[in-house]
């Protein structure tokens, strides 16, 4: 079951970042580590510790993060002169040993054809698939848990977001307000990532054209009464815009809900 592997998506451009940084999205940082290292860390929490990066945007950026990962987040002895180049890594890692294939997916590929070029590396029976920018305290092993007992081909962790931006209010035909309630939550569900999908769903996707996911493959799963929500009540956010950022760094200051880790 650890051989699981975890798509996570960070081909995209990052639009709604653009203009607060220059830097790939998913390597924006929160307490000092790239977002995408956070959503790797939950994962791997879990026993977890195989990654698929299906690239586009930018690949790059994420290419030399990996490549320079262990120069920049560990202490080292290096020689240089006639033994250059030979490097001794010090202490201990933080986390398990991680494989992360980077794969090129393609500039403005879409979701499912993204998976579906990355298909020769997902050879479980299931694989996980979220995207690259959101985090939460989700339980991985309950949510497989369930996953293995429903017998769909897909499910998807949900939450019920809150209304943080406006306040809501309830009023008469004359104005007298008999309710006001600020960041309500809102009575439906969203998807939060963190989804499993079974490796006969891959027969489904297209890796030649341009095939969606949330609006194409998930769409005729769900006709087909194949998908299932795992409903999630603990802590998830996004990383969309630079305010997104700048809430996940104080919440990190004071805590981080959605460490999971040591």
């Amino acid at each position: 079951m650890n051989n699981i592997p975890v798509v996570i998506f960070c081909g995209g451009e990052g639009t709604r970042m653009r203009g607060g940084t220059l830097t790939k999205k998913e390597l924006v940082e929160i307490g000092g580590r790239p977002i995408i290292w956070h959503v790797m860390r939950i994962f791997s929490t879990y026993g977890f510790n195989k990654f698929v990066l299906p690239l586009g945007h930018e690949a790059g950026q994420l290419k030399r993060y990996f490549l320079d990962y262990e120069a920049m987040t560990r202490d080292f002895t290096i020689q240089v002169g006639s033994r250059a180049g030979d490097v001794r890594f010090l202490g201990a890692e933080q986390h398990p040993e991680w494989e992360v294939s980077l794969v090129d997916t393609g500039l403005r590929t879409d979701k499912a054809s993204r998976i579906a070029r990355v298909a020769e590396h997902l050879t479980a029976e299931r694989f996980f698939v979220t995207y690259g920018d959101g985090v939460g305290d989700v339980d991985i092993r309950a949510l497989l848990d369930f996953h293995c007992a429903h017998g769909k081909l897909v499910t998807i962790t949900a939450i019920q977001p809150q209304h943080y931006q406006y306040g809501i209010m309830d009023a008469d035909k004359d104005g007298l307000v008999a309710q006001y309630v600020q960041y309500p939550q809102l009575p439906y569900w969203i998807n939060a990532g963190f989804m499993v999908f079974e490796r006969a769903t891959l027969a489904l996707m297209r890796d030649e054209g341009d095939q969606a996911l949330e609006t194409g493959l998930l769409q005729e799963l769900v006709a087909a009464g194949q998908v299932m929500m795992y409903r999630h009540d603990g802590f998830w956010q996004s990383m969309d815009t630079l305010k997104d950022t700048n809430d996940l760094e104080r919440l990190w200051q004071r805590g981080a809900p959605w460490k999971v880790w040591e």
